[in-house]
């Protein structure tokens, strides 16, 4: 659970809505540099993070404009659970959630009868709890419940193999950062941009619930910790 320690009032929202009998991990027990309210260049390139050149000519705003402090302290969250994953337990499945996800009542049930539909008849590495597809129209059924996912945006809620957990870190994104929601679509598609494209290549097989699993709390509820912080400086 991705959770920052400023933000115990989604921490303890979090908890009343998550099921019981699912271990909880959250990032607000660790130290690290995942604030993006607290972050500074000198700070990030003191922790051996490097930043990919984000900030391009184009038509889509989140591609002209340089990265947030928030982008990146999100991202190297996710990097952190990645890490987390690969070295305790043994489960076959991680889930990966942010808190401003929504998480219903019937969540665990619900998921664990769709992985056993899944599996193996239809192996994959991440599969998309939520999410906000961009390009609807080049997604497939695949069965009953789930889909093909094309470009996807928001990473609140997800599912990755153990395996999927190592070919993650093995793109050493620590040494590129990119917005989260950028890199994951990198793995599974061909990404719209040529430069990020390159930098992390298509390489996992990714699946998505349809209907989805997880919402997300509006951002005139819950607020963004991503988007409500400074650019990163030249």
């Amino acid at each position: 659970m991705i959770n920052l320690p400023r933000r115990p009032d989604r921490r303890t929202w979090m908890s009343r809505t998550l099921p019981p009998d699912l271990p909880v991990t959250f990032t607000s027990d660790w130290n690290g540099p995942f604030d993006g309210h607290e972050l500074t260049r000198k700070q990030l390139e003191a922790a051996g993070y490097k930043l990919f050149p984000w900030q391009i000519e184009s038509d889509n705003p989140w591609w002209s404009r340089p990265l947030k402090y928030g982008e990146i302290g999100c991202t190297i969250s996710h990097l952190a659970c990645w890490q987390h994953a690969a070295e305790t337990g043994d489960e076959k499945f991680i889930i990966v959630l942010e808190d401003d996800a929504i998480v219903g009542p019937t969540f665990l049930e619900d998921l664990l009868v769709g992985l056993r539909r899944l599996v193996p008849s239809n192996p994959f590495d991440l599969l998309y709890l939520g999410r906000v597809p961009l390009a609807p129209q080049g997604e497939r059924p695949v069965t009953p419940g789930f889909v093909s996912p094309d470009y996807s945006y928001c990473t609140f809620g997800y599912l990755l193999t153990r395996p999927a957990v190592d070919i993650l870190l093995a793109t050493h994104l620590e040494l590129a950062i990119v917005p989260i929601d950028e890199f994951l679509p990198s793995l599974y598609i061909d990404h719209p941009r040529p430069d990020t494209r390159s930098r992390f290549p298509k390489q996992i097989k990714a699946l998505a619930c349809d209907p989805p699993l997880v919402h997300q709390r509006p951002k005139d509820e819950a607020g963004s910790d991503t988007e409500d912080s400074d650019f990163v400086e030249p």
